[in-house]
């Protein structure tokens, strides 16, 4: 039986107080409102000028993660308050897994670019942006997806004969039959994990391939953001 769906546990949430520490749980763990010093970091970058996602609906996360050899790190991460407890219990249990991630930081160390943070193996959440063409805000920008080691599970599309591959330098991780570090794949604890909370994986996709993602999907983002359209 899947984890609690999305949209019930949303609105719990709204009824709970604005910060809450998840320290008596895992030393490390722990969520809050983005404050003004967290704010700073992010204004013009993730939070762009034109971002229309209001600040109260997003939440900082701190964690703890693990790299290939084993070694605890501090991580950052940002996305939206619906999704918040999901995301912090999921990262707590690969963390108790020993499961690898390289890097959790805030995309905003990136200058908010996609492709430098995907290109150091980044793992984020929220990074504010419209849809091509379109006034409608992506999950990103809505801060309900999640890009999890990224540089070693690329978005790769075929149009018109030509590969799109995001990072342009995951070339060596496209073909998902070879083993290599922090692959995601339907045997995954990461995949599991993910979908047992109710998030869809971009993996699983038809017309494009984009292996490092898990998402809230359209139905329920359609309950929380009915507007954005």
């Amino acid at each position: 039986m899947k984890h609690i769906l999305l949209f019930t546990l949303a609105l719990l949430i709204l009824t709970l107080s604005s910060s809450i520490s998840f320290a008596d749980v895992k030393d490390g763990f722990y969520m809050k409102k983005i404050d003004d010093e967290i704010f700073s970091r992010i204004k013009g970058k993730s939070f762009k000028d034109n971002c229309t996602l209001p600040r109260e609906d997003l939440r900082y996360i701190h964690v703890l993660h693990k790299d290939l050899d084993g070694n605890t790190h501090e991580g950052e991460m940002i996305c939206n308050v619906y999704i918040a407890y999901d995301v912090l219990d999921i990262l707590m249990k690969l963390y108790e897994a020993n499961y690898p991630i390289e890097k959790i930081r805030l995309v905003d160390e990136y200058d908010a670019d996609d492709e430098t943070s995907m290109r150091d193996n980044n793992s984020s959440s929220f990074n504010f942006r419209f849809i091509s063409h379109t006034t409608k805000i992506s999950k990103h920008g809505l801060g309900l997806a999640v890009d999890i080691n990224t540089l070693y599970n690329p978005y790769t599309k075929t149009v018109n004969g030509k590969r799109i591959l995001e990072p342009a330098t995951a070339g060596a991780y496209v073909d998902r039959t070879k083993d290599f570090p922090y692959k995601i794949d339907e045997n995954d604890l990461c995949y599991k994990l993910f979908i047992e909370h109710g998030f869809e994986w971009g993996g699983s996709w038809k017309s494009a391939k984009d292996y490092q993602h898990f998402e809230v999907p359209d139905k329920v983002v359609s309950v929380l953001y009915p507007d954005n359209k």
